[in-house]
Protein backbone atom coordinates (compact mmCIF):
# COMPACT_ATOMS: atom_id res chain seq x y z
CA UNK A 1 0.00 0.00 0.00
CA UNK A 2 1.59 3.59 -0.92
CA UNK A 3 2.07 5.83 1.66
CA UNK A 4 -0.53 8.24 -0.13
CA UNK A 5 -3.32 5.94 0.71
CA UNK A 6 -2.47 5.44 3.99
CA UNK A 7 -2.54 8.65 4.57
CA UNK A 8 -5.41 9.73 2.89
CA UNK A 9 -7.80 6.67 4.76
CA UNK A 10 -6.18 8.54 8.03
CA UNK A 11 -7.29 11.84 6.95
CA UNK A 12 -10.64 10.76 6.39
CA UNK A 13 -11.02 8.84 9.39
CA UNK A 14 -9.39 11.72 11.47
CA UNK A 15 -10.97 14.52 9.78
CA UNK A 16 -12.78 17.46 11.55
CA UNK A 17 -16.59 16.24 10.95
CA UNK A 18 -15.59 12.55 10.86
CA UNK A 19 -16.64 12.06 14.56
CA UNK A 20 -20.09 12.66 13.06
CA UNK A 21 -20.03 10.17 10.50
CA UNK A 22 -21.49 6.64 10.87
CA UNK A 23 -20.23 3.12 9.78
CA UNK A 24 -22.03 3.49 6.85
CA UNK A 25 -20.57 6.66 5.48
CA UNK A 26 -16.59 7.14 4.03
CA UNK A 27 -14.06 5.84 4.51
CA UNK A 28 -15.99 2.90 6.41
CA UNK A 29 -18.97 1.69 3.93
CA UNK A 30 -17.73 -0.73 2.18
CA UNK A 31 -15.99 -2.36 5.12
CA UNK A 32 -18.64 -2.29 7.46
CA UNK A 33 -21.06 -3.76 4.57
CA UNK A 34 -18.43 -7.01 3.75
CA UNK A 35 -18.14 -7.57 7.39
CA UNK A 36 -21.74 -7.24 8.12
CA UNK A 37 -22.62 -9.25 5.36
CA UNK A 38 -19.42 -12.10 6.08
CA UNK A 39 -20.53 -12.40 10.03
CA UNK A 40 -25.27 -12.59 8.71
CA UNK A 41 -23.77 -15.53 6.42
CA UNK A 42 -21.94 -17.63 8.72
CA UNK A 43 -25.04 -16.85 10.95
CA UNK A 44 -27.41 -17.66 8.17
CA UNK A 45 -25.17 -21.54 7.52
CA UNK A 46 -25.18 -22.05 11.32
CA UNK A 47 -29.10 -21.87 11.76
CA UNK A 48 -29.88 -22.97 8.32
CA UNK A 49 -27.88 -25.97 8.34
CA UNK A 50 -29.61 -27.21 12.00
CA UNK A 51 -32.88 -26.92 10.78
CA UNK A 52 -32.18 -29.28 7.05
CA UNK A 53 -29.23 -31.39 9.10
CA UNK A 54 -31.62 -34.31 9.51
CA UNK A 55 -32.64 -34.33 6.10
CA UNK A 56 -29.49 -34.14 4.85
CA UNK A 57 -28.40 -37.08 7.49
CA UNK A 58 -31.06 -39.20 6.35
CA UNK A 59 -30.21 -38.55 2.82
CA UNK A 60 -26.04 -39.17 3.44
CA UNK A 61 -26.25 -42.04 5.63
CA UNK A 62 -25.51 -40.28 8.55
CA UNK A 63 -27.98 -40.61 11.33
CA UNK A 64 -25.66 -42.69 13.31
CA UNK A 65 -23.21 -39.97 14.21
CA UNK A 66 -26.12 -36.86 13.76
CA UNK A 67 -24.31 -34.70 16.35
CA UNK A 68 -20.52 -34.70 14.68
CA UNK A 69 -22.17 -32.55 11.37
CA UNK A 70 -22.50 -29.99 14.49
CA UNK A 71 -19.34 -31.15 16.63
CA UNK A 72 -17.03 -31.61 13.38
CA UNK A 73 -17.70 -27.30 12.70
CA UNK A 74 -17.43 -26.02 16.47
CA UNK A 75 -14.25 -27.78 16.92
CA UNK A 76 -12.51 -26.55 13.93
CA UNK A 77 -14.03 -23.47 14.85
CA UNK A 78 -11.46 -23.29 17.48
CA UNK A 79 -8.71 -23.72 15.05
CA UNK A 80 -9.46 -21.14 12.66
CA UNK A 81 -10.47 -18.85 15.49
CA UNK A 82 -6.97 -18.93 16.86
CA UNK A 83 -4.93 -19.27 13.83
CA UNK A 84 -7.13 -16.39 12.30
CA UNK A 85 -6.53 -14.20 15.51
CA UNK A 86 -2.62 -14.61 15.88
CA UNK A 87 -2.37 -14.23 11.87
CA UNK A 88 -4.03 -10.82 12.10
CA UNK A 89 -1.57 -9.32 14.94
CA UNK A 90 1.12 -10.11 12.47
CA UNK A 91 -0.06 -9.28 9.06
CA UNK A 92 -2.92 -7.59 9.63
CA UNK A 93 -6.51 -8.52 9.29
CA UNK A 94 -6.88 -8.31 5.47
CA UNK A 95 -5.05 -11.25 4.38
CA UNK A 96 -6.55 -13.72 7.22
CA UNK A 97 -10.13 -13.04 6.75
CA UNK A 98 -9.56 -13.08 2.32
CA UNK A 99 -8.18 -16.67 3.39
CA UNK A 100 -10.79 -17.36 6.08
CA UNK A 101 -14.16 -16.32 3.72
CA UNK A 102 -12.35 -18.55 0.86
CA UNK A 103 -11.88 -21.17 3.55
CA UNK A 104 -15.62 -20.81 4.25
CA UNK A 105 -16.85 -21.47 0.47
CA UNK A 106 -14.79 -24.23 -0.07
CA UNK A 107 -16.12 -26.03 3.13
CA UNK A 108 -19.49 -24.78 1.91
CA UNK A 109 -18.75 -26.59 -2.29
CA UNK A 110 -17.30 -29.44 -0.24
CA UNK A 111 -20.65 -30.20 2.13
CA UNK A 112 -22.69 -29.62 -0.74
CA UNK A 113 -21.33 -31.77 -3.37
CA UNK A 114 -20.61 -34.24 -0.65
CA UNK A 115 -21.71 -38.05 -1.73
CA UNK A 116 -21.57 -39.39 1.18
CA UNK A 117 -21.75 -38.46 5.29
CA UNK A 118 -17.83 -38.77 6.17
CA UNK A 119 -17.04 -36.31 3.38
CA UNK A 120 -19.92 -33.84 4.71
CA UNK A 121 -18.75 -34.26 7.99
CA UNK A 122 -15.41 -32.44 5.88
CA UNK A 123 -16.97 -30.03 4.31
CA UNK A 124 -18.21 -29.21 7.90
CA UNK A 125 -14.94 -29.17 9.19
CA UNK A 126 -13.44 -26.83 6.61
CA UNK A 127 -16.48 -24.61 6.84
CA UNK A 128 -15.79 -24.42 10.97
CA UNK A 129 -11.89 -23.23 9.98
CA UNK A 130 -13.41 -20.33 7.83
CA UNK A 131 -16.46 -19.80 10.58
CA UNK A 132 -13.72 -19.55 13.09
CA UNK A 133 -11.37 -17.12 11.12
CA UNK A 134 -14.39 -14.59 10.07
CA UNK A 135 -15.97 -14.36 13.93
CA UNK A 136 -12.83 -13.57 15.38
CA UNK A 137 -11.34 -11.17 12.58
CA UNK A 138 -14.87 -9.27 12.77
CA UNK A 139 -13.98 -7.89 16.02
CA UNK A 140 -10.41 -7.70 15.25
CA UNK A 141 -11.36 -5.58 11.97
CA UNK A 142 -13.97 -3.18 14.57
CA UNK A 143 -10.98 -2.13 17.12
CA UNK A 144 -7.88 -1.77 14.75
CA UNK A 145 -9.91 0.50 11.85
CA UNK A 146 -12.77 2.08 13.07
CA UNK A 147 -12.45 5.13 15.81
CA UNK A 148 -13.81 4.70 19.13
CA UNK A 149 -16.58 6.58 19.07
CA UNK A 150 -18.07 4.13 16.44
CA UNK A 151 -16.90 0.56 17.90
CA UNK A 152 -20.02 0.19 19.94
CA UNK A 153 -22.05 0.65 17.25
CA UNK A 154 -20.45 -1.95 14.95
CA UNK A 155 -20.51 -4.81 17.84
CA UNK A 156 -24.39 -3.71 18.22
CA UNK A 157 -24.41 -4.39 13.71
CA UNK A 158 -22.16 -7.46 14.16
CA UNK A 159 -24.63 -9.38 17.05
CA UNK A 160 -27.96 -8.09 15.20
CA UNK A 161 -26.15 -9.19 11.77
CA UNK A 162 -25.49 -12.74 13.72
CA UNK A 163 -28.97 -12.89 15.38
CA UNK A 164 -30.95 -11.43 12.49
CA UNK A 165 -30.47 -14.49 10.08
CA UNK A 166 -31.59 -16.88 12.91
CA UNK A 167 -34.47 -15.54 13.15
CA UNK A 168 -34.94 -15.77 9.13
CA UNK A 169 -32.17 -18.74 8.72
CA UNK A 170 -34.31 -22.07 9.75
CA UNK A 171 -37.09 -20.83 7.52
CA UNK A 172 -34.92 -20.15 4.29
CA UNK A 173 -33.29 -23.38 4.12
CA UNK A 174 -36.27 -24.99 4.91
CA UNK A 175 -38.23 -23.73 1.94
CA UNK A 176 -34.12 -24.01 -0.22
CA UNK A 177 -34.47 -27.86 1.00
CA UNK A 178 -37.81 -28.49 0.46
CA UNK A 179 -38.09 -26.62 -3.25
CA UNK A 180 -34.59 -26.98 -4.58
CA UNK A 181 -32.83 -29.34 -3.05
CA UNK A 182 -30.68 -29.52 0.66
CA UNK A 183 -27.47 -28.97 -1.09
CA UNK A 184 -28.57 -25.29 -1.95
CA UNK A 185 -28.24 -24.33 1.37
CA UNK A 186 -24.36 -24.51 0.61
CA UNK A 187 -24.15 -23.69 -3.22
CA UNK A 188 -26.20 -20.84 -3.16
CA UNK A 189 -23.94 -18.93 -0.85
CA UNK A 190 -21.13 -19.09 -2.87
CA UNK A 191 -21.59 -15.78 -4.97
CA UNK A 192 -22.42 -14.11 -1.75
CA UNK A 193 -19.34 -15.19 0.13
CA UNK A 194 -17.73 -13.85 -3.24
CA UNK A 195 -19.75 -10.36 -2.86
CA UNK A 196 -18.25 -10.17 0.72
CA UNK A 197 -14.92 -10.62 -0.28
CA UNK A 198 -15.14 -8.10 -2.66
CA UNK A 199 -16.60 -5.42 -0.16
CA UNK A 200 -14.46 -6.36 3.16
CA UNK A 201 -10.82 -6.94 1.92
CA UNK A 202 -9.85 -4.84 -0.66
CA UNK A 203 -10.16 -1.57 1.64
CA UNK A 204 -8.87 -3.70 4.56
CA UNK A 205 -5.50 -4.11 2.37
CA UNK A 206 -5.24 -0.58 1.85
CA UNK A 207 -5.06 0.14 5.47
CA UNK A 208 -1.61 0.31 7.61
CA UNK A 209 -1.07 -2.10 10.40
CA UNK A 210 0.62 -2.05 13.62
CA UNK A 211 3.98 -3.82 13.81
CA UNK A 212 3.82 -7.14 15.03
CA UNK A 213 4.92 -7.07 18.46
CA UNK A 214 9.08 -8.20 19.11
CA UNK A 215 8.05 -11.35 20.59
CA UNK A 216 5.86 -12.64 17.81
CA UNK A 217 8.97 -11.79 15.25
CA UNK A 218 10.56 -14.42 15.62
CA UNK A 219 8.85 -18.19 14.52
CA UNK A 220 8.75 -20.75 16.61
CA UNK A 221 9.02 -24.45 16.18
CA UNK A 222 5.11 -24.98 15.12
CA UNK A 223 4.76 -27.42 18.23
CA UNK A 224 5.07 -24.76 20.19
CA UNK A 225 2.97 -21.75 17.95
CA UNK A 226 -0.59 -20.72 18.99
CA UNK A 227 -2.20 -23.61 16.12
CA UNK A 228 -0.79 -26.15 17.46
CA UNK A 229 -1.97 -25.06 20.78
CA UNK A 230 -5.50 -24.38 19.25
CA UNK A 231 -5.49 -28.43 17.81
CA UNK A 232 -4.78 -29.48 21.27
CA UNK A 233 -7.17 -27.21 22.53
CA UNK A 234 -9.90 -28.45 19.92
CA UNK A 235 -8.97 -32.31 20.44
CA UNK A 236 -9.66 -32.08 24.01
CA UNK A 237 -12.66 -30.62 23.63
CA UNK A 238 -13.48 -33.93 21.21
CA UNK A 239 -12.33 -35.80 23.80
CA UNK A 240 -14.46 -34.63 26.11
CA UNK A 241 -18.09 -34.25 24.47
CA UNK A 242 -17.33 -37.70 23.09
CA UNK A 243 -16.91 -38.90 27.37
CA UNK A 244 -20.20 -36.74 28.02
CA UNK A 245 -21.82 -39.31 25.39
CA UNK A 246 -21.80 -42.14 27.72
CA UNK A 247 -24.12 -42.92 30.45
CA UNK A 248 -21.36 -45.33 31.95
CA UNK A 249 -19.57 -43.11 34.87
CA UNK A 250 -16.55 -45.66 35.26
CA UNK A 251 -15.82 -44.57 30.74
CA UNK A 252 -17.36 -41.03 31.11
CA UNK A 253 -15.29 -39.61 34.10
CA UNK A 254 -11.94 -40.82 32.74
CA UNK A 255 -12.61 -39.27 29.17
CA UNK A 256 -14.15 -36.16 30.49
CA UNK A 257 -11.14 -35.70 33.02
CA UNK A 258 -8.46 -36.62 30.00
CA UNK A 259 -10.10 -33.87 27.62
CA UNK A 260 -10.27 -31.56 30.27
CA UNK A 261 -6.92 -32.13 30.88
CA UNK A 262 -5.87 -31.55 27.60
CA UNK A 263 -7.92 -28.60 27.01
CA UNK A 264 -6.88 -26.48 29.53
CA UNK A 265 -3.41 -27.02 28.83
CA UNK A 266 -3.73 -25.85 25.75
CA UNK A 267 -5.89 -22.92 26.77
CA UNK A 268 -2.77 -21.66 28.88
CA UNK A 269 -0.95 -20.79 25.86
CA UNK A 270 -3.88 -19.25 23.37
CA UNK A 271 -5.41 -17.59 26.26
CA UNK A 272 -4.28 -14.14 27.34
CA UNK A 273 -2.04 -14.35 30.51
CA UNK A 274 -4.38 -14.57 33.92
CA UNK A 275 -7.97 -15.27 31.95
CA UNK A 276 -8.22 -18.48 33.78
CA UNK A 277 -7.97 -17.01 37.31
CA UNK A 278 -9.73 -13.83 36.32
CA UNK A 279 -6.87 -11.17 35.89
CA UNK A 280 -8.11 -7.38 35.71
CA UNK A 281 -8.72 -5.98 31.93
CA UNK A 282 -9.15 -8.08 28.98
CA UNK A 283 -8.63 -11.40 30.68
CA UNK A 284 -11.36 -10.55 32.81
CA UNK A 285 -13.11 -9.70 29.20
CA UNK A 286 -12.42 -13.03 27.99
CA UNK A 287 -13.67 -14.60 31.05
CA UNK A 288 -16.86 -12.87 30.87
CA UNK A 289 -17.61 -13.88 27.38
CA UNK A 290 -16.86 -17.60 28.06
CA UNK A 291 -19.68 -16.88 31.51
CA UNK A 292 -22.37 -14.44 29.35
CA UNK A 293 -22.01 -17.24 26.63
CA UNK A 294 -22.18 -20.30 28.67
CA UNK A 295 -25.07 -18.94 30.22
CA UNK A 296 -26.99 -17.97 27.14
CA UNK A 297 -26.54 -20.99 24.72
CA UNK A 298 -26.48 -23.38 27.60
CA UNK A 299 -30.16 -22.42 28.65
CA UNK A 300 -31.10 -22.04 25.06
CA UNK A 301 -30.67 -24.83 24.52
CA UNK A 302 -32.88 -26.80 26.18
CA UNK A 303 -35.99 -24.27 26.11
CA UNK A 304 -37.41 -26.19 22.95
CA UNK A 305 -37.47 -29.42 24.88
CA UNK A 306 -38.44 -28.29 28.09
CA UNK A 307 -41.53 -26.59 26.34
CA UNK A 308 -42.53 -29.72 24.29
CA UNK A 309 -41.75 -32.70 26.33
CA UNK A 310 -42.31 -31.32 29.86
CA UNK A 311 -45.19 -28.34 28.71
CA UNK A 312 -46.64 -30.06 25.52
CA UNK A 313 -45.84 -27.03 23.15
CA UNK A 314 -45.44 -27.60 19.53
CA UNK A 315 -42.76 -27.24 17.85
CA UNK A 316 -43.80 -23.65 16.43
CA UNK A 317 -44.78 -22.55 19.74
CA UNK A 318 -41.23 -23.80 21.45
CA UNK A 319 -39.45 -21.95 18.77
CA UNK A 320 -41.01 -18.16 19.78
CA UNK A 321 -39.10 -18.38 22.71
CA UNK A 322 -36.06 -18.32 20.12
CA UNK A 323 -37.14 -15.97 18.03
CA UNK A 324 -37.78 -13.70 21.35
CA UNK A 325 -34.18 -14.28 22.84
CA UNK A 326 -32.51 -13.21 19.35
CA UNK A 327 -35.23 -10.03 18.75
CA UNK A 328 -34.19 -8.95 22.52
CA UNK A 329 -30.61 -9.29 22.26
CA UNK A 330 -30.49 -7.38 19.15
CA UNK A 331 -32.63 -4.72 20.69
CA UNK A 332 -30.70 -4.83 23.48
CA UNK A 333 -27.09 -4.72 21.57
CA UNK A 334 -28.55 -1.02 20.04
CA UNK A 335 -29.70 0.28 23.17
CA UNK A 336 -26.02 -0.45 24.95
CA UNK A 337 -24.55 0.64 21.44
CA UNK A 338 -26.32 4.40 21.46
CA UNK A 339 -25.78 5.00 25.32
CA UNK A 340 -21.82 3.76 25.34
CA UNK A 341 -20.70 7.56 25.07
CA UNK A 342 -21.33 7.79 28.47
CA UNK A 343 -18.48 4.92 29.32
CA UNK A 344 -16.12 5.53 26.91
CA UNK A 345 -12.55 5.82 28.42
CA UNK A 346 -13.44 4.33 31.55
CA UNK A 347 -14.99 0.84 32.95
CA UNK A 348 -18.19 -0.71 31.99
CA UNK A 349 -18.59 -2.95 35.22
CA UNK A 350 -21.96 -1.03 35.41
CA UNK A 351 -23.42 -2.42 32.32
CA UNK A 352 -21.79 -5.81 32.08
CA UNK A 353 -23.11 -6.29 35.63
CA UNK A 354 -26.46 -5.03 35.07
CA UNK A 355 -26.70 -7.33 32.00
CA UNK A 356 -25.54 -10.04 33.41
CA UNK A 357 -28.01 -9.87 36.44
CA UNK A 358 -31.12 -9.10 33.42
CA UNK A 359 -29.76 -12.63 31.74
CA UNK A 360 -29.58 -14.69 35.03
CA UNK A 361 -32.97 -13.36 35.66
CA UNK A 362 -34.55 -14.47 32.51
CA UNK A 363 -33.06 -17.92 32.53
CA UNK A 364 -34.29 -17.98 36.23
CA UNK A 365 -38.13 -17.69 34.62
CA UNK A 366 -37.46 -20.02 32.05
CA UNK A 367 -36.71 -22.09 34.46
CA UNK A 368 -40.20 -21.84 35.87
CA UNK A 369 -41.68 -21.64 33.17
CA UNK A 370 -40.75 -24.68 31.72
CA UNK A 371 -40.41 -26.92 35.44
CA UNK A 372 -43.18 -25.90 37.34
CA UNK A 373 -46.59 -26.72 36.24
CA UNK A 374 -48.55 -24.25 38.17
CA UNK A 375 -46.86 -21.31 35.76
CA UNK A 376 -48.13 -20.98 32.18
CA UNK A 377 -45.44 -22.66 30.04
CA UNK A 378 -45.34 -19.38 27.98
CA UNK A 379 -43.70 -17.19 30.91
CA UNK A 380 -40.36 -18.81 29.36
CA UNK A 381 -41.29 -17.23 26.29
CA UNK A 382 -41.08 -14.06 28.04
CA UNK A 383 -38.66 -15.00 30.22
CA UNK A 384 -36.11 -15.48 27.12
CA UNK A 385 -36.70 -12.40 26.11
CA UNK A 386 -35.74 -10.79 29.12
CA UNK A 387 -32.82 -13.11 29.09
CA UNK A 388 -32.21 -11.84 25.21
CA UNK A 389 -32.16 -8.08 26.71
CA UNK A 390 -29.82 -9.05 29.69
CA UNK A 391 -27.31 -10.63 26.78
CA UNK A 392 -27.38 -8.12 24.73
CA UNK A 393 -26.04 -5.41 27.10
CA UNK A 394 -23.54 -7.44 28.93
CA UNK A 395 -22.06 -8.52 25.50
CA UNK A 396 -21.80 -5.93 23.75
CA UNK A 397 -20.25 -3.76 26.62
CA UNK A 398 -18.02 -6.56 27.57
CA UNK A 399 -16.71 -6.98 24.18
CA UNK A 400 -16.26 -2.87 23.35
CA UNK A 401 -14.93 -2.68 26.64
CA UNK A 402 -11.89 -5.77 26.47
CA UNK A 403 -11.11 -4.65 22.73
CA UNK A 404 -10.82 -0.63 24.07
CA UNK A 405 -7.95 -1.83 26.23
CA UNK A 406 -6.31 -4.18 23.90
CA UNK A 407 -3.03 -2.81 22.06
CA UNK A 408 -3.42 -2.41 18.49
CA UNK A 409 -0.75 -5.12 18.18
CA UNK A 410 -2.96 -7.51 19.90
CA UNK A 411 -6.16 -7.34 18.82
CA UNK A 412 -6.24 -10.02 16.54
CA UNK A 413 -5.24 -12.28 19.76
CA UNK A 414 -7.74 -10.56 22.30
CA UNK A 415 -10.82 -11.02 19.02
CA UNK A 416 -9.79 -14.75 18.66
CA UNK A 417 -9.74 -15.72 22.71
CA UNK A 418 -13.01 -14.25 23.24
CA UNK A 419 -14.18 -15.96 20.17
CA UNK A 420 -12.89 -19.36 21.23
CA UNK A 421 -14.33 -18.33 24.65
CA UNK A 422 -17.76 -18.27 23.02
CA UNK A 423 -16.90 -21.31 21.00
CA UNK A 424 -15.70 -23.04 23.76
CA UNK A 425 -18.42 -22.51 26.16
CA UNK A 426 -21.23 -23.34 23.94
CA UNK A 427 -20.18 -26.62 23.50
CA UNK A 428 -19.21 -27.54 26.87
CA UNK A 429 -22.38 -26.45 28.39
CA UNK A 430 -24.28 -28.10 25.78
CA UNK A 431 -22.48 -31.03 25.95
CA UNK A 432 -23.07 -31.33 29.92
CA UNK A 433 -26.61 -30.56 29.47
CA UNK A 434 -26.71 -33.38 26.88
CA UNK A 435 -25.24 -35.22 29.66
CA UNK A 436 -26.80 -34.62 32.17
CA UNK A 437 -30.10 -36.12 30.34
CA UNK A 438 -28.74 -39.36 29.40
CA UNK A 439 -27.53 -39.61 33.11
CA UNK A 440 -30.75 -39.18 34.12
CA UNK A 441 -32.65 -41.23 31.84
CA UNK A 442 -30.07 -44.09 32.60
CA UNK A 443 -30.85 -44.49 35.91
CA UNK A 444 -34.59 -44.07 35.85
CA UNK A 445 -34.87 -39.96 36.29
CA UNK A 446 -36.92 -37.57 35.21
CA UNK A 447 -36.10 -35.16 32.07
CA UNK A 448 -36.84 -32.31 34.32
CA UNK A 449 -34.33 -33.30 36.84
CA UNK A 450 -31.74 -32.80 34.38
CA UNK A 451 -33.28 -29.81 33.06
CA UNK A 452 -32.99 -28.31 36.39
CA UNK A 453 -29.30 -29.04 36.89
CA UNK A 454 -28.93 -27.72 33.64
CA UNK A 455 -30.88 -24.18 34.48
CA UNK A 456 -29.06 -24.10 37.85
CA UNK A 457 -25.81 -24.02 36.39
CA UNK A 458 -26.47 -21.44 33.38
CA UNK A 459 -28.17 -19.20 36.17
CA UNK A 460 -24.61 -19.87 38.38
CA UNK A 461 -22.51 -18.56 35.57
CA UNK A 462 -24.53 -15.72 35.08
CA UNK A 463 -24.61 -14.55 38.56
CA UNK A 464 -20.72 -15.14 38.55
CA UNK A 465 -20.79 -12.88 35.84
CA UNK A 466 -22.46 -10.46 38.16
CA UNK A 467 -19.66 -10.71 40.57
CA UNK A 468 -16.87 -11.06 37.80
CA UNK A 469 -17.97 -7.79 36.50
CA UNK A 470 -15.92 -5.33 38.44
CA UNK A 471 -12.84 -6.55 37.17
CA UNK A 472 -12.84 -5.84 33.71
CA UNK A 473 -10.77 -2.49 33.90
CA UNK A 474 -7.30 -2.38 36.03
CA UNK A 475 -7.77 -0.46 38.87
CA UNK A 476 -6.82 2.99 38.65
Amino acid sequence: MSSRQELADEGAANAPGAVGRGVFQAPYAAMTWGIVLSVGLVAFESMGVATVLPKIAGALGGLDAYGWGFSALMLANLIGTVAAGRSADRRGPARPLGIGLAVFAAGCALAGAAPNWPVFLAGRFVQGLGVGAVMALAYTVIGLHYPEHLRARMFALVSGAWTVPSLAGPAVAGLIAEHVHWRGVFILLLPLILLAWAMAVPPLARRRHPDPPAADAASDAWWRGPVARGILVSAGTAVLLGGLQFTNLAVLLPLALLGSVAAVLGLRTVLPTGTLRGRRGVPTGVLIRFLLCGAYFGSEAFLPLGLTELRGLSTTEAGLGLSAGAIAWVLGAAWQGRADDRWSGRSRALPIAVGCAILAAGVAVIAAGILIDAVPALVAVVGWAVGGVGMGIAFNAATTDAMEQAPADRQGEASGAMQLAQTLATAVLTGLGGAAIALAHAHDAATATALTATFALTTALAVLGVATAHRIRPRA
